[in-house]
């Protein structure tokens, strides 16, 4: 009886083993189902791969203070990013005079090179996101100066993750401009519906609306998550590893 008794429970917890082992094989296959298949990946900078915001605001607010001028929120500062280097100096400046916009260039250059990983930092999750996809073709799209963007990059380990790095100065142009996307996607092999841009700011997500591509906002970066849903992208994220079941 006893032995009956054991023969029964193991029965059991082997009946019970299977319905579990069978419904995570049916959740596997549904979630794989229900993943978006994408041949190229674009990645924008910050807000997306790293949080980089604090550096970018300390530098700005360095610049302010060598040029006599008082100091900007956090929150502020980070609302000016996003739209390139030099839409980032004349908002952080505001109204000043063709000179002092011309010193704080410099000023701002020199700083943000010397403290660039103060503080920025990839985002936890990231990192294995990349490596998941490590077979997926994948290109850095920022707006972001060209050399910022490959520093960060490089001093990072992140470097091989990506065919290419484009910043805001790689072309006369920047994001949105669809010939971003739509020349990347050429270039590489792919159609704009099987792109999928990734990034936290409102230029990501018209990118690929306007170049026909998919777009996927980061709702936990520098820009504002009202903003981004407003514009209502096809995907959206909190977490990077969110990412591994969107897509594959």
């Amino acid at each position: 009886m006893t032995t009956l008794r054991k023969y029964r429970d193991i029965s059991g917890l082997a009946a019970s083993s299977a319905v579990s082992s069978k419904g995570k094989q049916d959740t596997t296959t549904l979630m794989k189902n229900n993943q978006k298949q994408v041949d190229l990946m674009i990645f924008d900078l910050d807000g997306t791969i790293v949080d980089s915001g604090v550096d970018i605001a300390n530098s700005i607010n360095h610049t302010r203070h060598e040029l006599g001028l008082p100091a900007h929120d956090l929150a502020v500062v980070l609302s000016f990013i996003g739209d390139g280097f030099e839409n980032l100096l004349q908002r952080a400046m505001g109204k000043e005079d063709t000179e002092k916009l011309a010193q704080a260039r410099e000023i701002f250059a020199a700083h943000y090179l010397s403290h660039i990983l103060d503080t920025t930092a990839i985002y936890p999750g990231m990192r294995e996101v990349l490596e998941a996809f490590s077979a997926k073709k994948k290109v850095l799209i920022t707006n972001k100066r060209r050399h910022f963007a490959e520093v960060i990059i490089e001093r990072l380990g992140l470097r091989g993750y990506f065919l290419e790095i484009i910043g805001g100065d790689s072309f006369p142009y920047m994001k949105p401009d669809i010939r971003l996307l739509i020349d990347t996607a050429r270039q590489y092999g792919a159609t704009s519906e099987r792109t999928l841009v990734i990034g936290d700011g409102s230029s990501d997500i018209l990118l690929a609306r306007n170049g026909g591509g998919i777009s996927c906002a980061h709702l936990q970066g520098l820009t504002k998550r009202e903003l981004l849903l407003s514009l209502t992208p096809d995907y959206t994220y909190e977490n990077p590893l969110e990412l591994l079941d969107l897509f594959e």
